[in-house]
Parts: structure tokens; sequence; C-alpha cells
């Protein structure tokens, strides 16, 4: 856990890291369009690590995936362009990609994907998301990334201090040596949990997608 203090000593924010070496997991994405607790997302997969996914919209009372969405190897929704970045899961285990780099390939094999946006940090560690994008809201933030070792970081901002552009910026200037970071769902779909040892960040609303983690 980051505690973060404002200029006046004051705790403005706290930042849960959990860093996974890849090789030693079962990265997998789950999806119901009645959307569902983390817990109940938990008791259904037996996962060690769930964690909340991308963007959804809801059409008569379904939700529905924005983006991209491969579960069990059957792909829905539509891909993204180049400002998105993706999760994608093989049978080599998980990587990161900026869409505007490896778009998506609809003949490539994949054991699950999820897009979202936007990039915080670009391939390299550079800063994703400039100032002159800013929107000035400030909300709970979900981050899932790829270190320079190939390692896969998931991180929870749940006090909502951060913008996009200063979450970016955190991160970019971060010592997580990050090669690229992407925004999850943020505000009231944020969320995280870990069963061993036990770690709970509850999210305020039910979940569509999930990303989940089981140990080999």
């Amino acid at each position: 856990m980051i505690n973060l203090l404002d200029e006046h000593g004051q705790h403005v924010e706290s930042v849960y890291v959990l860093r996974l070496t890849a090789g030693r997991f079962q990265f997998d994405v789950a999806y119901h369009p009645q959307p569902q607790t983390l817990e109940a997302w938990q008791a259904e997969t037996d996962a060690l690590l769930v964690v909340n996914g991308g963007y959804y919209r809801l059409e008569n009372d379904k939700a529905l995936p924005n983006g991209l969405l491969v579960v069990n190897w059957e792909a829905m929704g539509s891909s993204y362009g180049a400002f998105a970045g993706m999760l994608a899961i093989t049978d080599r285990g998980p990587e990161l990609r900026w869409l505007a780099r490896k778009p998506y390939d609809p003949a490539e094999p994949l054991r699950g994907a999820l897009q979202s946006f936007p990039l915080l940090v670009k391939p390299g560690g550079m800063l994703g998301f400039p100032r002159e994008l800013e929107d000035n809201q400030r909300a709970r933030r979900t981050v899932i990334a790829q270190d320079r070792e190939g390692r896969v970081l998931f991180l929870v901002a749940s006090f909502g201090h951060f913008t996009l552009h200063e979450l970016s910026a955190y991160l970019a200037a971060s010592d997580l040596s990050l090669d690229l970071a992407i925004n999850l769902d943020g505000g009231p779909s944020s969320g995280l949990l870990l069963t061993s040892p036990w770690e709970e960040i509850p999210a305020y609303t039910l979940l569509p997608i999930v990303i989940i983690v089981r140990g080999r």
C-alpha cells in the first residue's frame, strides 16, 4: 500500500499495488450479462484474485461490454481504436498491448481478452495521458499494468483523488518500472478481492466483467 500526502501533510490517497509473476499464475476474463458482486465472482470461479474489468453499458436490463471482450475463446463486442489498450491472454500467458501498435487480430487464438482506455503509460514507460486531454474529473481508479520484467500489476486508488492525467504522470514517474499501463473501469466499479492473504477493496456496484487470477 502506498499512502500519498498533499503539500500540507494530509492523507489524500492510498494506492494498493499487487505485482504478480505471470508464469506462476493463470489469468482469465469472466463475463455475465447480469452483474454480480466480487464475492459472487470469487465463489463462482474459485479464483485467488478478482479485479473489476472494463467499461460496459446496459441494454434491455443486460450489461454488454464496450470494446472487445474474449471469454473462453469466444469474442464479443467491437474492437476499440488506437487510443485503447488490451489485456490479451494466450496459452503463453498474459500480455498488455497498445492497440495503436498491435491492433486486435480476429485470427489470433485468444483464450481471453479485455480492452479498456486510456493508456496511462505507453510502451517504454512513457506518459500515456497528457495534460491537454485532462477533464479534471477525480474518481476511484483501477489500473492493470505490466513492468519491464513482464510482471503484471494491479493498482487500485480507492479514495478518488486522481484525475486521469495525474494518475498517468504518477505512474510514469513511479519506481515501479512500468512498461505499459491501462486504465480500467473506475468510480463505483473499482474493486479487488484477494483471498490469500485476504484483502478486499469493495466495488460500490455490481460487476458484469472481471479479471480473475488462479494459482497454477
